[in-house]
């Protein structure tokens, strides 16, 4: 008897504290904390209303990412009669298997059966979004070509991120993912691109439907600016076939290439390409901005500069190299090649480790962070605060740093000890082909919209002269003695001079040492600027091996590449002494051509006469149009020039296979508008 009394007890108490609890609930929800839903907020929404992500566009306003309109299908089985959506779920179910290949007929006819019975509003159709085309095709499926208000069918345009050029300049480029994460100017100009939200107020009807309707809380979403870059695509293009062209079937990890404007920093060109594991060199990693080595010889030309500046030495003193092996304290130093008694120019032009190395030591041994010093106030591994995320760190000890050794200064003067990223290492020598004037190396020239300019950005000079102008000037011409009669010699060129430097470096192991199992790892480089005579580009080559028995040399792997680099300029630059300059009109034109809002080019798309197996004609439009329309019907474009599209291979109204690739050639001349568009598609 006492044992149920005292189950008894314990319910009893278990629903009084449950008791307690709801109260308690209806005290918060009444008092503390009440929420103000009134009439109206039962009568109303507000639905958001994105806006159009802006675009990003090279130099002379050609796009290098836009945004392309793409549509979730969906269907509120609340809609459709009972009876017609019985009649009709078979042939529906059935042709969305065939359309969408990723269910069979009878488990969409159960997932459809199963929204009708629990009144779902909203199931989603398919496993992916859907072009303008495919959009019209699913339109006419049963029961969803009943439409909105019949059918239920729901269908919400979305935009989604489309590279004209395919990974030209991808990881420059960049993206925001759904996460949140978000790379290269994308990422960095996330606030400029993206635009400001809008709202529009609902109205419920019966059946719990939504009409939108006037009212003063109704805002217009605000389109992204576009971002329009430094990027020269004629010359991104070059130095990327150069660049995977000499690394293809080799066993480089990855490599980079950067062009930068001498006079004013912007970056003209910046190519990455990377081993995806399957021997293929794709631009998943920014190694020009993010990877910060030991340099190497490259950084020769560094402790050149501060042994002139602080008045050491004269291009023409005497250093004995010691038949290219010397031994400092305890660590044996050693040229690749005899080099004994020359000068600091010859040292510098056959890239002696061991000449550098006593430059260093006997000159800053007494007094080390002299070096430093000068080494800092030439802005030697400067942060930029880059107009893309990511930018890697220098390392530059000092002698009062726990890791410093007495070996350290020595290793220094031939660039070991230190790391630097060739972005930064470009700067420098920018700066030399600039008589001393370091300029900040920039992405972005402006934002705009509608091809109106609203900001500019342009060239930054950092702080002060990294050296007097004489010191320049002499290693200008040691860097032109280099090519002339030292190890860069195979980039002698009879059109016009280059000064520069080649650069082997060995690259430690992430575990630490330079050597495992008997593989070494090398970082090749080669960078310099041209013409020598008034320095208008400024160029630096890298290639990373990978653990390899062989040798590896920046004349060999890198050297190449910037000769065609250099080639490529030259050809499309006839008067050296005159600046590159866009015709303004011409750009003005192009951009605005590109500047049609997305609601203008789905305008066009609709009043086509469009067959899913006939090529529409795009002769006549902007590009961004004539993509948005190729695209849509399934096709690949590939195009050449800028303005509006005056040719078109193959023809309109040719049969060809989804996934072809078109080609379209477009231009800036006036009467390129004009071209009358056929609408009869067998023309």
């Amino acid at each position: 008897m006492e044992s149920i009394f005292s189950k008894i007890t314990v319910i009893y108490r278990i629903f009084l504290i449950i008791t307690f609890c709801v109260i308690a609930r209806v005290i918060y929800v009444q008092f503390i904390n009440p929420t103000e839903t009134t009439d109206e907020d039962i009568a109303y929404k507000v639905e958001k209303k994105n806006p159009n992500r802006g675009d990003i566009l090279s130099r002379d306003g050609r796009p290098l990412c836009i945004s392309i309109p793409y549509y979730k299908i969906g269907l509120d089985c609340t809609i459709c009669n009972p009876d017609t959506f019985n009649k009709y779920v078979d042939q529906l179910a059935f042709k969305l298997s065939q359309f969408f290949k990723d269910k069979s007929a009878k488990v969409y006819k159960s997932e459809l059966m199963d929204a009708k019975a629990k009144k779902r509003r909203y199931k989603a159709l398919g496993n992916r979004d859907v072009d303008y085309m495919e959009m019209q095709q699913i339109k006419e499926f049963p029961i969803l070509k009943l439409g909105a208000k019949r059918g239920g069918t729901s269908i919400s345009r979305v935009y989604k991120r489309s590279n004209p050029y395919g990974r030209l300049a991808r990881i420059t480029i960049g993206f925001v993912a759904d996460s949140g994460r978000s790379t290269g100017l994308e990422g960095s100009f996330d606030f400029y691109l993206k635009g400001t939200q809008g709202q529009q107020v609902l109205q419920r009807m019966p059946r719990n439907r939504f009409r939108p309707i006037n009212s003063p809380q109704n805002i217009e979403p605000v389109d992204g600016y576009d971002i329009q870059t430094t990027i020269d695509i004629d010359l991104q293009e070059s130095a990327e076939r150069a660049l995977k062209g000499r690394i293809e079937n080799s066993d480089i990890e990855g490599a980079t290439a950067v062009v930068m404007e001498v006079k004013t920093g912007a970056i003209r060109a910046i190519v990455n390409l990377r081993n995806n594991g399957y021997g293929k060199y794709q631009e998943i990693y920014n190694y020009a901005v993010r990877e910060a080595t030991e340099p190497g010889s490259t950084f020769k030309t560094i402790t050149l500069t501060a042994l002139l500046e602080d008045g050491l030495v004269t291009l023409d003193t005497p250093v004995d190299a010691s038949g290219g092996r010397w031994t400092y304290l305890t660590k044996t130093i050693t040229d690749s090649h005899n080099c004994g008694l020359t000068t600091v120019k010859g040292a510098l032009e056959h890239s002696s480790n061991v000449a550098f190395a006593k430059l260093a030591v006997f000159n800053y041994e007494k007094n080390p962070q002299r070096f430093i010093d000068r080494i800092q106030s030439m802005r030697v591994g400067e942060k930029f605060n880059l107009d893309i995320k990511g930018e890697g760190t220098s390392v530059i000890h000092s002698p009062t740093d726990a890791i410093w050794t007495p070996h350290t200064l020595a290793s220094m003067g031939y660039g070991y000890a230190i790391l630097l990223t060739p972005l930064q290492t470009l700067t420098f020598y920018n700066a030399i082909a600039n008589n001393g004037k370091m300029m900040k190396p920039y992405f972005v020239e402006n934002y705009q919209r509608g091809g109106k300019v609203l900001k500019e950005f342009g060239p930054q000079e950092i702080s002060g002269s990294i050296c007097s102008e004489k010191t320049a000037k002499l290693v200008q011409e040691a860097l032109r003695g280099v090519v002339d009669n030292g190890t860069g010699r195979m980039m002698k060129n009879p059109n016009f001079g280059i000064c520069g430097k080649t650069g082997t470096a060995r690259m430690a192991f992430p575990k630490g040492g330079y050597e495992q199992n008997g593989k070494r790892k090398y970082q090749a480089t080669f960078a310099g600027f041209f013409p020598a005579e008034d320095p208008m580009y400024s160029v630096i080559v890298v290639a990373y091996s990978k653990p390899t028995f062989g040798n590896f040399y920046g004349a060999t792997w890198a050297a190449p590449v910037f000769r065609d680099i250099a080639n490529h300029l030259y050809a499309n630059t006839p008067e050296w002494n005159k600046s590159i300059k866009a015709d303004k009109e011409s750009q003005e034109r192009t951009i605005a051509q590109l500047r049609r809002t997305s609601a203008e080019a789905e305008k066009l798309i609709k009043t086509e006469i469009l067959q899913s197996d006939s090529l529409s004609c795009v002769v006549g439009l902007g590009l961004k149009d004539a993509l948005c329309l190729l695209e849509n019907q399934g096709y690949k474009v590939e195009f050449t020039g800028y303005g509006k599209v005056v040719e078109q291979q193959p023809k309109a109204g040719a049969k060809i296979t989804k996934g072809s690739t078109v080609h379209i050639r477009l231009s800036d001349n006036e009467t390129a508008g004009t071209i009358k568009r056929s609408t009869d598609k067998g023309k």
